[in-house]
């Protein structure tokens, strides 16, 4: 029935659970949340409304249904991170007004390596004073707050900062404002948003490490406690060589990759990157004649590392040494369907390693160190059962290259001669950052890599690719990075130029993952991520070598139909 009414003055909010809670127009979602209260299992850090991530801090002014964000969730985690990351800077800037932080890369067991710009390590009184600072700014529970300023403002104040990456990129930005956030009087700008106040980031630690320290934080499998401290010397030396690679390129940051295009210097870019792949190759390589008796090459890295490109450039490698590679795929070896391990949702689980019959490969492997002839498997995916192939004998010379996700993992060469066996682990290790505060996540490189592949070369769609992803990754944290400590060599098959040639690739695909959709507002962060990257022209993405690790995504490789196969007329050498 219409009536004559009175406007309204509240606004209403509901809940997933069904719960409908009234307030005065302009109460923040933050406010809703507090009154609601909804249990969740981390820390509620930002809220869906009408589909979009949105800030606690959101005023709202009409009536919508919200969902909760919490930090045990992709985007909740790393809001988490942003925000603490500023406690950290605004503590630093407090106690030592003369220092820069540079937060440089992740650590496996949750948290960032961060450094001061001068390269001297804080005193050990200077780190506890940190990270006091840190924890009285978090009980006080001081706001931060957004600010949009006029970017004639914002360049200036990262000029008088000594921020030059950020000021020469944002320079070139086409609004005339910038959306800052201040905290504790400092003011700086972040890629994302933030938590309300200092009261919610009250799970943090500061460790000393190397020439810098660690600020650790939890993961979003475990968002109420800190991991144990897990010490990885590899990923330290690699993310350093990495960084030592950028100062020889002469790109440390976005702004500077940029530039390199703009001037036309992106063809010197691309080819020292690709030289400083091959002189890694090469190392390998050579690492692995000098042993003498390896004659089982295992290559494993996470999706979209480039293993596939890896492993025959690294055979061409060897047979510049007098070796002669004997590629054999490791899923040829899965065991019949009905035989897989299952899952905890009662679905197959190919990721497991008992879905590798484990003791057919370790016996054909012995029989293949021996000189005798095997009969390969052949995994026949239509019909999920294992059929013979054709037999296969090696001489002395010979080496197998097997690639695979278990490829570190002991179990699948256990028996196996020790003193045969060379592990290689691979994966994108960038230290490529947007500027000092805001990293550019080795995650979203690869996750770029594989939404270009797979719509171009698989036929799938970047929302299909980015459902998938959380499963990727879980399988990967299971059986790729658990055993990554059991490497003989680490490739970094990161290159400086990449997001700038993925960049005209991604951004079409990305468009179409339709509104409304959950996986849209992922395909959004990883657009708005990408918008400060210059693309490369086409006649830079041509200078491209037809062998890079960057061909396997974007196409054009001169690998696709190569394999390491071994030559019949040399079957029978001995």
């Amino acid at each position: 029935m219409i009536k004559l009414s009175k406007p309204r003055t509240s606004v209403q909010v509901q809940f997933p659970d069904g719960r409908t809670y009234d307030g005065p127009f302009g109460s923040t979602i933050e406010d809703f949340v507090k009154f609601a209260q909804p249990k969740m299992p981390g820390q509620i850090t930002a809220a869906l409304v009408n589909d979009k991530l949105r800030e606690l801090s959101l005023p709202l002014y009409s009536d919508t249904v919200i969902n909760p964000i919490d930090s045990s969730t992709s985007d909740g985690m790393r809001i988490y991170r942003r925000s603490l990351t500023f406690l950290l800077i605004a503590a630093a800037a407090e106690l030592y007004p003369n220092d820069t932080i540079n937060i440089a890369h992740s650590m496996p067991s949750g948290g960032y390596y961060c450094e001061r710009s001068n390269g001297i390590p804080y005193t050990t009184k200077q780190l506890t004073d940190l990270e006091d600072r840190m924890r009285t700014l978090a009980s006080a529970d001081v706001p931060i707050n957004s600010v949009r300023v006029p970017l004639s403002e914002a360049v200036q104040l990262f000029l008088d900062n000594n921020d030059k990456e950020k000021a020469e990129l944002f320079a070139k930005r086409r609004k005339d404002n910038l959306k800052l956030y201040e905290l504790n009087g400092v003011r700086d700008y972040f890629h994302g948003f933030m938590v309300p106040s200092t009261g919610y980031l009250n799970l943090f630690k500061l460790r000393a490490y190397g020439n810098g320290f660690i600020l650790q934080f939890p993961r979003r499998h475990a968002p109420n406690q800190l991991q144990p401290f897990e010490d990885e010397p590899w990923l330290a030396h690699v993310f350093q060589e990495y960084d030592a690679w950028l100062r020889v390129i002469g790109i440390p940051s976005v702004a500077a990759l940029n530039r390199a295009i703009e001037i036309g210097r992106i063809r010197e870019v691309i080819l020292v990157a690709e030289a400083l792949h091959n002189r890694q190759l090469a190392d390998i390589a050579d690492s692995i004649v000098e042993r003498g008796q390896v004659r089982i090459v295992l290559v494993a890295g996470p999706t979209s590392a480039g293993k596939t490109t890896f492993s025959k450039r690294l055979a061409v490698q060897l047979l510049a040494r007098g070796l002669h590679p004997v590629a054999i795929a490791l899923d040829n070896y899965f065991v019949n369907r009905e035989d897989t391990p299952r899952d905890e949702d009662g679905g197959y689980n190919f990721e497991h390693i008992e879905a590798i019959d484990l003791h057919l490969f370790q016996q054909q492997m012995h029989a293949l160190l021996a000189g005798e002839t095997i009969v390969q498997p052949v995994f026949n995916f239509k019909t999920g059962t294992r059929e013979q192939g054709q037999s296969l004998r090696i001489g002395r010379s010979d080496v197998l290259i097997i690639e695979g996700i278990h490829g570190l993992n002991p179990r699948l060469v256990e028996g196996l001669p020790t003193d045969t066996i060379y592990r290689i682990a691979i994966n994108a290790f960038t230290q490529l950052n947007l500027d000092r505060h805001n990293r550019v996540p080795t995650t979203d490189t690869r996750k770029l890599r594989r939404i270009v592949r797979d719509y171009y070369h698989r036929g799938y769609s970047a929302a299909d690719t980015i459902k998938r992803w959380p499963s990727v990754r879980r399988g990967e944290k299971t059986y790729i990075f658990s055993y990554q400590d059991y490497s003989d060599a680490y490739f970094n098959s990161a290159l400086v130029y990449e997001l700038a040639a993925l960049k005209p690739l991604a951004q079409p695909i990305l468009l179409q993952v339709e509104p409304g959709l959950p996986e849209r507002i992922e395909a959004n962060r990883l657009m708005a991520f990408l918008q400060w990257f210059t693309p490369i022209p086409a006649d830079g993405l041509a200078s491209i070598p037809s062998d890079s690790i960057m061909r396997e995504f974007i196409g054009g490789s001169i690998m696709e139909d190569y394999s390491p196969w071994l030559d019949k007329n040399r079957q029978s050498a001995t």
